[in-house]
Order: C-alpha cells, then sequence, then structure tokens
C-alpha cells in the first residue's frame, strides 16, 4: 500500500498503488486494469487542490513523464502541450516561439490538465481561466479509446472535459489560445484598505491585472498592479512588486507556506459588499485567524462547470495555516459567499452538495450525462466524487 498527501498536507490516502506514467499505452494499460478490477483511477497533476479530488484507494497516475510542447499554430495562434506539462514549463517555449499564454495565476507549479480541470485562472477583468483558453484536448477514455474533441467536433465531450473534475477521462494533449509574446512591469503599494475598496472598479480596470491581499487586523492592503510594457526586461528580476520581464517571469510568486483555502466567485457588483461581510465575521467572530484575504476578477464564460459562467466575477479567497482546523471559519464564510451567489474554487475547499451544484449550474445534469456516458462505473470517481455524482 503506498502513501500519497496533496502539496500542503492536509488530504491524504493511501492507494493501491501511485504509478509513473508517459505513454498512453501505460495509462490505457492501467484504466482497463481498475475498468476489470473495480478500483479507481485518479490523476495527479501536482496534488496542489485542497478540496479531496485526489483521495482513492485505488491507483493515482503521476502524469510527470507526459510533458513537453507539442505544436504550435501561428496563424491559428494556439499551442499543444502534453497534459502533465508544468505551467512554469510552458513560458520558455511558447517565447522561442514568440508567444506567450494569455494568461497565468500566481502559482505556476501545477499541471496544464490538473489547471483545466479545476477552472485554475489568474486575474484581469478580460482574461479567462485556463479552461476557457482550450480550444481541443485529446482524451484517452475508460474504455482505452482516444478522442479527440473541440467545440466543432465532439463537442459535449469537449464541453465536460475542459472543466473535467479529472472525472471524464485521462487528459493526454490540451490545445491553448495563446497570443505574441508579452512583457508585464509589476507595481505594488500599500493603501487604506477603505481607499482600496472606494476605488475597486478605477484599480481592476486600469491595468490588465489587479489584486489585493488584506490581512485581518491591518488597516492598509497589499495591491499590486500589472501591466503590459514594451520596456526591455530587467535582470536580475527584483523583490515581488519591482519586476519587469516576460510575463510569465512577472507573473508567478512562490507561495511556500502550507496552507488551506477556500475560494468563491461572486458576480463582480456584490464583490465589495461580499469581502465587508468576511472583513466582520473576521473582526467579529474569528480575531485569531491571521491569514490573508485575496480579491481577483476573472471575465466571464461559457465552460459549463466553471465558476464564471455567464457573469463576470470577483475571486475571494480566504486562507488558513494547515496545522490549525479552518473547519468553523470556513463553514461561517461559505455561509457568505453563498449570500452573494458564490460558487466554489473546484480546487478548494466547499461542503455543498449536488443539490447545491446543480443551482449553480444550468448544465449540471449535462456534464454527468456525459461523464457517465463515457466512464458508465465511475472508474474515475472517487469517493468525493461519488457524493457529487448528480441525481
Amino acid at each position: 500500500m503506498a502513501e500519497w498527501t496533496n502539496w500542503s498536507g492536509k488530504l491524504s490516502a493511501e492507494p493501491r498503488r501511485v504509478v509513473q506514467v508517459g505513454t498512453v499505452d501505460a495509462i490505457r494499460s492501467e484504466l482497463l486494469a481498475a475498468r476489470d478490477g473495480g478500483w479507481s483511477v485518479r490523476t495527479a497533476g501536482t496534488a496542489h487542490s485542497h478540496y479531496p479530488l485526489l483521495p482513492t484507494d485505488g491507483v493515482i497516475l503521476d502524469t510527470r513523464p507526459l510533458s513537453g510542447l507539442v505544436s504550435v499554430d501561428k496563424d491559428a495562434m494556439t499551442a499543444t502541450f502534453r497534459a502533465g506539462t508544468k505551467i512554469h514549463a510552458c513560458g520558455r517555449p511558447l517565447l522561442e516561439h514568440g508567444l506567450g499564454l494569455l494568461n497565468q495565476g500566481d502559482i505556476d507549479q501545477q499541471s496544464v490538465g490538473g489547471a483545466i480541470a479545476t477552472g485554475t485562472h489568474g486575474t484581469g477583468i478580460h482574461l479567462g481561466s485556463f479552461s476557457s483558453a482550450v480550444t481541443e484536448l485529446s482524451v484517452l477514455l475508460v474504455d482505452g479509446s482516444v478522442v479527440t474533441c473541440g467545440p466543432d467536433f465532439e463537442t459535449d465531450l469537449f464541453e465536460a472535459a475542459r472543466l473535467s473534475l479529472g472525472a471524464v477521462g485521462v487528459i493526454l494533449e490540451v490545445t491553448l489560445q495563446v497570443r505574441e509574446a508579452y512583457r508585464l512591469e509589476e507595481q505594488r503599494w500599500l493603501e487604506p484598505f477603505e481607499s482600496v475598496m472606494e476605488r475597486i472598479e478605477e484599480l481592476t480596470t486600469a491595468t490588465r491585472h489587479f489584486e489585493y491581499f488584506w490581512y485581518p487586523g491591518q488597516d492598509r492592503a497589499i495591491c499590486k498592479s500589472i501591466d503590459i510594457t514594451e520596456k526591455p526586461s530587467q535582470y536580475p528580476l527584483g523583490d515581488e512588486g519591482q519586476r519587469l520581464a516576460w510575463g510569465f517571469e512577472v507573473l508567478p510568486n512562490q507561495r511556500l507556506d502550507p496552507h488551506t483555502e477556500m475560494e468563491y466567485s461572486i458576480p463582480t457588483e456584490h464583490g465589495p459588499s461580499c469581502v465587508a461581510d468576511i472583513k466582520h465575521l473576521l473582526s467579529s467572530s474569528y480575531p485569531d485567524v491571521v491569514w490573508p484575504i485575496e480579491y481577483r476578477t476573472v471575465a466571464a464564460d461559457d465552460v459549463w462547470l466553471s465558476p464564471a459562467r455567464g457573469r463576470a466575477t470577483v475571486t475571494v479567497s480566504i486562507h488558513e495555516d494547515v496545522q490549525r482546523d479552518e473547519t468553523a471559519y470556513y463553514r461561517a464564510a461559505e455561509s457568505v459567499f453563498r449570500s452573494y451567489e458564490g460558487r466554489p474554487h473546484w480546487g478548494k475547499v466547499h461542503y455543498l452538495s449536488t443539490e447545491d451544484l446543480a443551482g449553480d449550474y444550468d448544465r449540471w445534469q449535462d456534464w454527468w450525462h456525459v461523464r457517465d456516458g463515457v466512464d458508465p462505473t465511475g472508474v474515475l470517481l472517487n469517493d468525493a466524487l461519488r457524493e457529487l455524482r448528480a441525481l
């Protein structure tokens, strides 16, 4: 029996085995054996999820060898990566072709496959998640077949697989919309929290990227804006807040302290009120919490299970030390988020049921119909996903 933990160490499992796979044949053999043997298979990217998407007593596939840039199509402005490619390994190969990702988050350790499985995103009012940038997928299904899908062919499979929760098939290759390579300049400053919230529309529209962190008990927020620049890169890179370089060198940051995280996507117009209520919750009921609130923006999209589906979105993230029990705080915060029509990030803590989620997503039943159609015995489901299975 193997042992597995996620990035933070908060989630653990004892699978039958963790097996490294880098070929279609190796993955196919694991899927077919699991189907015949009656155990589950889950695919690990970087195990960065705070929600129990990966724990299983079946087999965990380590897809790190399934990595690298496959091809670039400059006419279509797309690039195809193997799904195990880490986001930090995308930037330099794309730059060699004069290209860059549309956007990325401030953590670049996830795999491309894991990022689209959970709807990972960065910040920017005109910028969507990784899933919204997908134009084609190659998927290995439980029956051993490899299917290529896109918006104009195998459409339902594409819609289900571009935010798949790792439960539709094993993603082999991901084709993403890209753009010309670009440099970014970062600015960082402290500003009174109340001033930030009064100016939030101005701040989020003034530059390509804006976000802030606010620490409980502090009067000021740590603000960061990042915008495209024609200035030449400056090396060595400065500390966070003083960087000017290619996009993939400026956007990511180091997040080394183990923690748990809850993030909810809120309609943009409700963002300030929601944050005010979370701030009040902290001061009134959880004064010992010292980890920050993070505020970002994401463009609306049409992905079936995207938290930004059909609406411009503010994301509000809360955090807690991995050594502390976050449950009471997170459940109370979740009630606040839900009162503002919040939808949870799929890779972060939430406590919702399938009934809750069916009310959030107009294509919830459709997603499960497609998923169950290609995996009727539930090989790609673990306990957490079985609990969410549509009725």
